[in-house]
């Protein structure tokens, strides 16, 4: 008969909830913690390189503003934020996440651990909402908008985030920025379209930032300024 064995890095589901954009998942594979959603993975804690590199790229563009507001959109593993609440240079820092359970998952659940600091800081602000749905209703401003939602504009998670990455969508990012305000939004892939979709939207300085990874194409942070 078969010998029995374990499947040690088979993944473990730690929770599943149906939410109003379908099904997110957070799991365990192996040491690390995986977010997939609607059956397609979103992200994992195994690396947050490109994540952090998105949110220096924003800063380093807005040269040296004193203590510029931050907006990201996605809250995710918490790389994003984590890294932001790490740089004394940045005011106040507003994530946007429109999934509870992600939210819960970081305020008592297992990323807790990777968040916890973050959220603790006086500086943090978690705002449960669509990210569309928020850039054209706020009122505040920021100096800088970090989107790290889908894979990429050319590969979103749900169909109804197409909107976000068009001239609609992205006048609604230009709405909340600053004069001189930067915009960068994480891929899984370069997205020459995008590029242009970020210039008919009336954005300046668009340009593209590769993120090297292991093998495979290279993520990239799409980069633009709203005109002063």
């Amino acid at each position: 008969m078969p010998i029995p064995y374990d499947i040690p890095d088979a993944p473990v589901v730690l929770d599943r909830r149906e939410g109003p954009y379908g099904e997110v998942v957070l799991r365990r594979h192996g040491e690390f913690l995986q977010i997939i959603a609607n059956g397609c993975f979103l992200m994992d804690t195994s690396d947050g390189r490109s994540e952090r590199l998105l949110v220096d790229a924003a800063l380093t563009a807005l040269d040296d503003r004193p203590s510029p507001d931050l907006l990201i959109g996605g809250l995710g593993v918490g790389f994003s934020l984590a890294h932001a609440a790490a740089e004394p240079r940045w005011g106040a820092v507003t994530v946007v996440e429109r999934e509870r359970a992600v939210i819960d998952w970081h305020l008592d659940g297992p990323l807790a651990a990777l968040s916890g600091d973050a959220l603790a800081d006086p500086r943090t602000k978690i705002v449960e909402a669509d990210l569309l749905d928020y850039v054209n209703e706020t009122c505040d401003t920021f100096d800088a908008v970090c989107l790290d939602i889908d894979n990429g504009p050319d590969w979103t998670v749900t169909e109804g985030n197409d909107s976000l990455y068009s001239a609609a969508g992205l006048t609604g990012c230009a709405r909340v920025l600053k004069p001189g305000g930067v915009l960068a939004v994480w891929s899984a892939r370069p997205s020459p379209e995008f590029e242009g979709t970020m210039r008919n939207a009336g954005f300046h300085q668009v340009r593209t930032e590769e993120i090297p990874v292991a093998r495979g194409v290279p993520d990239v942070v799409h980069l633009a300024v709203r005109p002063e």
